[in-house]
């Protein structure tokens, strides 16, 4: 199924006395790219997420935000640092004799100082925290792709639409191109009569100058190359893999053919039809860049 690479993905789970919550969003990008916060203390996860996240997504700029809080605080020690404290409290009691000010020393003053107190807590461990939030990143990983996949469906009927109604202009040149060869040796006719007057029309010279001129603004190989990559671009479409950047190749080719018809052209009405296919080649190449 065609993805987006616009995406959004959030989800909350406690696991073994933690409370896990991840959030996830992209943006457009060529190649993949990911960054994620999480807290200081599971620095070690940034990595382990980026290597899932990238075994089930290929494009995009991808925005990860790991929240982290623990529940069953037990296992963490809080000491003193007694020589620390004692210099703060003598301190303060000098203040208050050098400066006769009022002693309005409390334990939750000290407490406050950097280093007073410091919580140690059991070293993490790796595997058992990557355990409780694999659950998490899953869920929220479904839900991001789920996302995309729901914007990728709409950028999928867009395209496809945009392939019909250039596919409705062709079919108008195509028609319409033999018209311009006939009307082209009716002109030339009625010119060489004018000038010639009574004498006699050389109609193979007529004949020649109309093939020539046929040849010239001949678009029957370059319409059928442009309904063969409209005809690819449906297919891709219907794939399950990636295929922005194939896309962006065949939007290009696309585009190649639309300039080599309308360098051809030698009437206004099929003039026209090419600029309107060169606009919805235009706007398919800008709706592609969303696809990953």
């Amino acid at each position: 199924m065609i993805k987006s690479m616009t995406g959004y993905g959030r989800a909350q789970a406690i696991n073994d006395g933690l409370d896990i919550t991840l959030e996830m969003k992209s943006v457009n990008h060529r190649y993949f790219e990911f960054s994620a916060r999480v807290p200081r203390a599971y620095s070690f996860l940034e990595e382990k997420l980026k290597s899932f996240v990238k075994s089930k997504v290929s494009r995009g700029k991808i925005e990860c935000y790991l929240y982290i809080t623990e529940i069953d605080t037990a296992a963490a020690d809080v000491t003193v640092n007694k020589p620390l404290a004692e210099g703060y409290i003598r301190a303060l009691s000098e203040l208050e004799s050098e400066f006769s000010l009022r002693n309005d020393i409390s334990v939750m003053q000290v407490a406050r100082f950097p280093e007073v107190l410091t919580v140690k807590k059991a070293e993490a461990d790796e595997d058992a925290v990557w355990a409780s939030v694999l659950p998490v990143a899953e869920e929220a990983v479904a839900r991001f792709i789920a996302m995309r996949e729901k914007e990728g469906e709409k950028l999928k009927e867009d395209v496809l639409a945009r392939g019909n109604t250039i596919l409705e202009k062709v079919a108008f040149i195509e028609e319409r191109s033999p018209e311009t060869v006939k009307e082209y040796t009716a002109r030339l006719t009625e010119r060489i009569s004018e000038v010639l007057a009574d004498t006699t029309i050389d109609e193979a010279r007529i004949l020649t100058e109309a093939a020539i001129f046929a040849d010239k603004v001949a678009v029957a190989e370059e319409t059928v190359r442009l309904r063969s990559h409209i005809s690819q671009l449906g297919e891709m479409l219907s794939g399950d893999e990636a295929v922005g950047r194939k896309l962006d190749f065949l939007v290009q080719e696309m585009n190649r053919e639309a300039n080599t018809i309308g360098s051809k052209c030698q009437d206004v009405h099929m003039t026209k039809k090419v600029l309107d296919i060169k606009s919805e080649i235009e706007k398919i190449r800008e709706q592609i860049q969303n696809i990953e």
